[in-house]
Protein backbone atom coordinates (compact mmCIF):
# COMPACT_ATOMS: atom_id res chain seq x y z
CA UNK A 1 0.00 0.00 0.00
CA UNK A 2 3.16 2.19 1.25
CA UNK A 3 4.40 1.47 -2.27
CA UNK A 4 1.58 2.48 -4.25
CA UNK A 5 0.84 5.76 -2.70
CA UNK A 6 4.08 6.45 -3.31
CA UNK A 7 4.15 5.50 -7.02
CA UNK A 8 1.09 7.36 -7.47
CA UNK A 9 2.66 10.33 -6.03
CA UNK A 10 5.53 10.16 -7.90
CA UNK A 11 3.19 10.11 -11.47
CA UNK A 12 0.86 12.92 -10.27
CA UNK A 13 4.20 15.25 -9.28
CA UNK A 14 5.79 14.73 -12.98
CA UNK A 15 6.31 17.14 -15.22
CA UNK A 16 6.85 17.19 -18.83
CA UNK A 17 7.35 19.58 -21.55
CA UNK A 18 5.11 19.34 -24.37
CA UNK A 19 5.64 16.52 -27.07
CA UNK A 20 5.76 18.29 -30.27
CA UNK A 21 7.73 15.80 -32.33
CA UNK A 22 4.81 15.04 -34.83
CA UNK A 23 4.35 18.13 -35.33
CA UNK A 24 5.83 20.57 -38.51
CA UNK A 25 7.60 23.93 -38.17
CA UNK A 26 5.60 26.80 -39.78
CA UNK A 27 6.12 30.18 -39.25
CA UNK A 28 5.37 31.37 -35.88
CA UNK A 29 4.80 35.20 -34.73
CA UNK A 30 3.45 36.84 -32.03
CA UNK A 31 3.15 40.01 -30.07
CA UNK A 32 2.52 40.87 -26.65
CA UNK A 33 1.83 44.60 -24.91
CA UNK A 34 2.26 45.60 -21.36
CA UNK A 35 2.16 48.83 -19.01
CA UNK A 36 4.06 51.02 -16.90
CA UNK A 37 2.29 53.57 -14.90
CA UNK A 38 4.75 55.85 -12.97
CA UNK A 39 2.64 59.08 -12.55
CA UNK A 40 2.78 62.09 -14.75
CA UNK A 41 5.57 63.93 -13.02
CA UNK A 42 8.10 61.01 -13.49
CA UNK A 43 6.63 60.24 -17.10
CA UNK A 44 8.17 63.77 -17.76
CA UNK A 45 11.71 62.25 -16.17
CA UNK A 46 11.59 59.17 -18.37
CA UNK A 47 10.89 60.64 -21.04
CA UNK A 48 13.37 63.24 -21.29
CA UNK A 49 15.79 60.86 -20.37
CA UNK A 50 16.76 62.21 -17.05
CA UNK A 51 16.64 59.34 -14.86
CA UNK A 52 19.93 59.35 -12.78
CA UNK A 53 20.83 55.78 -13.51
CA UNK A 54 20.28 56.81 -17.60
CA UNK A 55 18.00 55.86 -20.26
CA UNK A 56 15.56 53.70 -19.03
CA UNK A 57 13.27 53.14 -22.33
CA UNK A 58 16.96 52.26 -24.29
CA UNK A 59 17.74 50.32 -21.91
CA UNK A 60 14.47 48.60 -21.43
CA UNK A 61 14.21 47.67 -24.98
CA UNK A 62 17.72 45.97 -24.78
CA UNK A 63 16.75 44.54 -21.68
CA UNK A 64 13.12 43.04 -23.70
CA UNK A 65 15.43 41.37 -26.16
CA UNK A 66 16.96 39.77 -23.52
CA UNK A 67 14.26 38.56 -22.09
CA UNK A 68 12.78 37.15 -25.15
CA UNK A 69 15.66 34.86 -25.69
CA UNK A 70 15.93 33.65 -22.04
CA UNK A 71 11.83 32.62 -22.02
CA UNK A 72 13.00 28.82 -22.04
CA UNK A 73 15.22 29.68 -18.89
CA UNK A 74 13.21 31.83 -16.87
CA UNK A 75 9.94 29.05 -17.76
CA UNK A 76 10.89 25.07 -17.05
CA UNK A 77 8.56 23.67 -19.26
CA UNK A 78 9.20 26.08 -22.38
CA UNK A 79 10.59 24.96 -25.11
CA UNK A 80 13.83 26.42 -26.24
CA UNK A 81 13.51 27.83 -29.97
CA UNK A 82 16.06 29.66 -32.35
CA UNK A 83 14.53 32.91 -32.19
CA UNK A 84 14.84 34.42 -36.28
CA UNK A 85 12.79 38.02 -35.00
CA UNK A 86 12.60 40.62 -32.18
CA UNK A 87 11.59 43.49 -31.58
CA UNK A 88 10.61 45.47 -28.38
CA UNK A 89 9.58 49.29 -28.50
CA UNK A 90 8.74 51.12 -25.52
CA UNK A 91 5.97 53.88 -26.86
CA UNK A 92 5.78 56.45 -24.31
CA UNK A 93 1.63 57.98 -24.53
CA UNK A 94 1.30 61.33 -22.86
CA UNK A 95 -2.40 61.37 -22.99
CA UNK A 96 -2.72 58.75 -20.07
CA UNK A 97 0.99 59.51 -18.68
CA UNK A 98 2.21 55.63 -19.11
CA UNK A 99 4.74 54.00 -20.69
CA UNK A 100 3.55 51.16 -23.23
CA UNK A 101 5.71 47.83 -24.15
CA UNK A 102 5.47 46.07 -27.27
CA UNK A 103 7.38 42.95 -27.79
CA UNK A 104 7.24 41.06 -31.34
CA UNK A 105 9.02 38.09 -31.71
CA UNK A 106 8.78 35.40 -35.00
CA UNK A 107 10.38 32.53 -36.27
CA UNK A 108 9.97 28.90 -37.53
CA UNK A 109 9.34 26.42 -35.44
CA UNK A 110 7.02 23.57 -34.21
CA UNK A 111 5.71 25.22 -31.76
CA UNK A 112 4.53 29.31 -30.72
CA UNK A 113 6.36 31.96 -29.66
CA UNK A 114 3.87 33.59 -26.84
CA UNK A 115 6.23 32.76 -24.12
CA UNK A 116 9.00 34.97 -25.24
CA UNK A 117 7.21 37.42 -26.41
CA UNK A 118 5.52 37.96 -22.87
CA UNK A 119 9.22 37.63 -21.29
CA UNK A 120 10.17 39.98 -23.74
CA UNK A 121 7.55 42.57 -22.09
CA UNK A 122 8.04 41.18 -18.67
CA UNK A 123 11.92 42.13 -18.93
CA UNK A 124 11.38 45.38 -20.06
CA UNK A 125 8.89 46.45 -17.41
CA UNK A 126 11.04 45.28 -14.89
CA UNK A 127 14.07 47.01 -16.21
CA UNK A 128 11.89 50.39 -16.61
CA UNK A 129 11.22 50.16 -13.10
CA UNK A 130 14.67 49.03 -11.64
CA UNK A 131 15.56 52.48 -13.46
CA UNK A 132 12.81 54.13 -12.39
CA UNK A 133 12.11 53.50 -8.72
CA UNK A 134 14.94 55.42 -7.27
CA UNK A 135 12.99 58.66 -7.75
CA UNK A 136 9.42 56.80 -7.58
CA UNK A 137 9.16 53.77 -6.02
CA UNK A 138 4.92 53.79 -6.08
CA UNK A 139 5.32 52.35 -10.01
CA UNK A 140 2.31 50.06 -11.17
CA UNK A 141 3.12 47.32 -13.94
CA UNK A 142 0.09 46.24 -15.91
CA UNK A 143 -2.02 45.06 -18.57
CA UNK A 144 0.67 42.58 -19.97
CA UNK A 145 -1.47 40.46 -22.16
CA UNK A 146 -0.91 38.79 -25.64
CA UNK A 147 -2.49 40.48 -28.38
CA UNK A 148 -1.92 38.16 -31.37
CA UNK A 149 -0.17 34.67 -32.43
CA UNK A 150 0.07 33.47 -35.53
CA UNK A 151 1.28 30.20 -37.12
CA UNK A 152 0.86 26.35 -36.26
CA UNK A 153 -2.48 24.81 -37.21
CA UNK A 154 -5.12 27.24 -35.46
CA UNK A 155 -3.74 29.90 -37.37
CA UNK A 156 -4.23 33.90 -36.71
CA UNK A 157 -5.40 34.09 -32.77
CA UNK A 158 -6.19 37.85 -31.67
CA UNK A 159 -7.33 38.33 -27.85
CA UNK A 160 -10.43 39.08 -27.13
CA UNK A 161 -10.05 42.64 -26.14
CA UNK A 162 -8.70 43.38 -29.54
CA UNK A 163 -6.55 45.83 -31.22
CA UNK A 164 -6.30 49.47 -31.56
CA UNK A 165 -6.12 50.53 -35.31
CA UNK A 166 -2.83 52.04 -35.12
CA UNK A 167 -1.63 48.42 -33.54
CA UNK A 168 -3.69 46.41 -37.05
CA UNK A 169 -1.52 48.90 -38.75
CA UNK A 170 1.85 48.57 -37.04
CA UNK A 171 2.10 44.56 -36.98
CA UNK A 172 -0.69 43.77 -39.63
CA UNK A 173 -1.60 40.68 -38.08
CA UNK A 174 -2.14 37.63 -41.07
CA UNK A 175 -5.18 35.19 -41.01
CA UNK A 176 -5.08 32.62 -44.16
CA UNK A 177 -6.79 34.25 -47.33
CA UNK A 178 -9.96 33.26 -47.72
CA UNK A 179 -11.56 32.00 -50.71
CA UNK A 180 -14.11 34.81 -51.15
CA UNK A 181 -17.34 32.71 -52.12
CA UNK A 182 -15.23 30.99 -54.56
CA UNK A 183 -17.47 27.70 -55.81
CA UNK A 184 -15.64 24.75 -54.38
CA UNK A 185 -16.09 20.56 -54.31
CA UNK A 186 -15.24 17.65 -52.33
CA UNK A 187 -15.53 14.15 -53.83
CA UNK A 188 -14.40 11.09 -51.51
CA UNK A 189 -13.63 7.94 -52.83
CA UNK A 190 -13.89 5.07 -51.01
CA UNK A 191 -15.73 2.20 -52.05
CA UNK A 192 -16.61 0.72 -48.51
CA UNK A 193 -17.82 4.31 -47.42
CA UNK A 194 -20.21 4.19 -50.79
CA UNK A 195 -21.53 0.79 -50.01
CA UNK A 196 -22.18 2.63 -46.59
CA UNK A 197 -20.00 0.50 -44.57
CA UNK A 198 -18.91 3.37 -42.89
CA UNK A 199 -19.95 7.69 -42.94
CA UNK A 200 -17.12 9.66 -44.86
CA UNK A 201 -15.56 11.36 -42.27
CA UNK A 202 -12.75 13.11 -44.58
CA UNK A 203 -15.18 14.77 -47.06
CA UNK A 204 -17.14 16.03 -44.40
CA UNK A 205 -14.09 17.40 -42.79
CA UNK A 206 -12.80 19.15 -45.66
CA UNK A 207 -16.17 20.75 -46.76
CA UNK A 208 -16.21 22.51 -42.88
CA UNK A 209 -12.48 23.46 -43.51
CA UNK A 210 -13.32 24.91 -47.05
CA UNK A 211 -16.33 26.60 -45.69
CA UNK A 212 -14.24 28.52 -42.67
CA UNK A 213 -12.24 29.91 -45.78
CA UNK A 214 -15.45 31.15 -46.74
CA UNK A 215 -15.80 29.04 -50.04
CA UNK A 216 -18.83 27.81 -51.87
CA UNK A 217 -18.99 24.26 -51.18
CA UNK A 218 -21.66 21.57 -50.82
CA UNK A 219 -21.60 18.43 -48.97
CA UNK A 220 -19.29 15.93 -50.42
CA UNK A 221 -20.00 13.46 -53.24
CA UNK A 222 -19.15 9.93 -52.09
CA UNK A 223 -17.83 8.25 -54.77
CA UNK A 224 -16.33 4.09 -55.25
CA UNK A 225 -12.70 3.41 -56.31
CA UNK A 226 -14.04 3.84 -60.20
CA UNK A 227 -11.83 5.60 -62.32
CA UNK A 228 -14.69 6.15 -64.91
CA UNK A 229 -17.01 7.56 -62.46
CA UNK A 230 -14.25 9.67 -61.15
CA UNK A 231 -13.45 11.09 -64.50
CA UNK A 232 -17.15 12.03 -64.98
CA UNK A 233 -17.55 13.91 -61.55
CA UNK A 234 -14.53 15.57 -62.72
CA UNK A 235 -15.66 16.76 -66.02
CA UNK A 236 -18.91 18.22 -64.72
CA UNK A 237 -17.07 20.18 -61.98
CA UNK A 238 -14.65 21.75 -64.79
CA UNK A 239 -17.85 22.37 -67.35
CA UNK A 240 -19.52 24.21 -64.24
CA UNK A 241 -16.45 26.60 -63.32
CA UNK A 242 -15.62 25.13 -60.69
CA UNK A 243 -12.66 26.63 -58.89
CA UNK A 244 -11.50 24.06 -56.72
CA UNK A 245 -12.12 20.34 -56.37
CA UNK A 246 -10.08 18.42 -53.28
CA UNK A 247 -10.56 14.87 -54.04
CA UNK A 248 -10.02 12.67 -50.54
CA UNK A 249 -9.22 8.99 -50.98
CA UNK A 250 -7.50 6.86 -53.91
CA UNK A 251 -4.13 8.17 -53.53
CA UNK A 252 -2.47 5.30 -51.68
CA UNK A 253 -0.61 2.26 -53.03
CA UNK A 254 -3.22 -0.22 -52.78
CA UNK A 255 -5.00 -2.07 -56.05
CA UNK A 256 -8.17 0.00 -55.70
CA UNK A 257 -6.25 3.35 -55.24
CA UNK A 258 -6.95 4.89 -58.94
CA UNK A 259 -6.84 8.85 -58.33
CA UNK A 260 -3.65 9.85 -60.01
CA UNK A 261 -4.18 7.60 -62.92
CA UNK A 262 -7.70 9.26 -63.75
CA UNK A 263 -6.17 12.57 -63.64
CA UNK A 264 -3.69 11.60 -65.91
CA UNK A 265 -6.47 10.79 -68.14
CA UNK A 266 -7.82 14.50 -67.73
CA UNK A 267 -6.69 17.20 -70.35
CA UNK A 268 -4.67 19.32 -67.55
CA UNK A 269 -1.57 20.35 -66.71
CA UNK A 270 0.28 19.17 -63.79
CA UNK A 271 0.73 21.24 -60.15
CA UNK A 272 3.53 19.05 -58.96
CA UNK A 273 4.41 21.58 -56.35
CA UNK A 274 1.58 20.50 -54.38
CA UNK A 275 2.17 16.78 -54.16
CA UNK A 276 5.27 17.60 -53.19
CA UNK A 277 4.39 20.22 -50.39
CA UNK A 278 1.74 17.62 -49.09
CA UNK A 279 4.54 15.29 -49.05
CA UNK A 280 7.55 16.97 -47.66
CA UNK A 281 5.19 18.96 -44.57
CA UNK A 282 3.37 15.66 -43.65
CA UNK A 283 6.50 14.16 -43.22
CA UNK A 284 6.84 15.68 -39.99
CA UNK A 285 3.80 14.27 -38.93
CA UNK A 286 4.46 10.08 -40.01
CA UNK A 287 7.44 8.81 -42.39
CA UNK A 288 4.80 7.46 -44.12
CA UNK A 289 4.00 10.36 -46.14
CA UNK A 290 6.68 9.48 -48.62
CA UNK A 291 4.14 6.83 -49.80
CA UNK A 292 1.53 9.01 -50.67
CA UNK A 293 0.89 9.52 -54.13
CA UNK A 294 -0.94 12.90 -53.68
CA UNK A 295 -1.24 15.03 -57.08
CA UNK A 296 -2.71 18.32 -58.39
CA UNK A 297 -3.64 19.04 -61.68
CA UNK A 298 -5.48 22.57 -63.35
CA UNK A 299 -7.67 21.59 -65.68
CA UNK A 300 -8.90 24.41 -67.52
CA UNK A 301 -9.13 27.29 -64.73
CA UNK A 302 -10.31 24.39 -62.48
CA UNK A 303 -7.78 23.33 -59.71
CA UNK A 304 -7.87 19.85 -58.61
CA UNK A 305 -6.01 18.83 -55.38
CA UNK A 306 -6.08 14.45 -54.66
CA UNK A 307 -5.16 13.80 -50.69
CA UNK A 308 -4.93 10.88 -48.51
CA UNK A 309 -8.74 9.44 -47.60
CA UNK A 310 -8.10 9.44 -43.42
CA UNK A 311 -9.83 12.55 -41.50
CA UNK A 312 -6.76 12.91 -40.15
CA UNK A 313 -4.92 13.03 -43.66
CA UNK A 314 -7.10 15.49 -44.61
CA UNK A 315 -6.82 17.55 -41.88
CA UNK A 316 -3.07 18.05 -42.21
CA UNK A 317 -3.46 18.78 -46.03
CA UNK A 318 -5.28 21.33 -44.90
CA UNK A 319 -3.62 23.65 -42.74
CA UNK A 320 -0.75 22.76 -45.11
CA UNK A 321 -2.64 23.85 -48.22
CA UNK A 322 -5.03 26.81 -46.63
CA UNK A 323 -1.97 29.60 -46.53
CA UNK A 324 -1.49 29.46 -50.56
CA UNK A 325 -5.11 28.24 -51.93
CA UNK A 326 -6.69 31.73 -52.22
CA UNK A 327 -3.25 32.54 -54.34
CA UNK A 328 -3.36 29.48 -56.82
CA UNK A 329 -7.12 30.07 -57.24
CA UNK A 330 -6.12 33.85 -58.30
CA UNK A 331 -3.39 32.60 -60.76
CA UNK A 332 -5.94 29.91 -61.88
CA UNK A 333 -7.90 32.45 -62.97
CA UNK A 334 -5.83 34.96 -64.59
CA UNK A 335 -4.85 37.14 -61.44
CA UNK A 336 -1.49 38.26 -61.21
CA UNK A 337 1.37 35.93 -60.14
CA UNK A 338 2.30 38.38 -57.37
Amino acid sequence: MAHDAVASSRNASQFHMADVRRKRPTERRAVAVGELDPGADTFKVIVERGLPKGDALGMAEVAGLQGAKQASALMPLCHPLPLEYVEVHCQPVPERAVIRVYCEVATIARTGVEMETLAGVNAALLTLYDLTKPVQPALTLGGVRLLFKEGGKKGLWQHPDGMSETEIERFRPRAPAGLKQARCAVITLSDRAARGDYEDRSGALLVERLRALEAQVEAATVLPDDRGRLLEALRAETDADTALVLLSGGTGLGPRDITPEALAELDARRVPGLGELFRSESRHFTPMAWLSRAEAVLAGRTLIIALPGSAKAAAQGMDILAPILAHALSMAAGGDHA
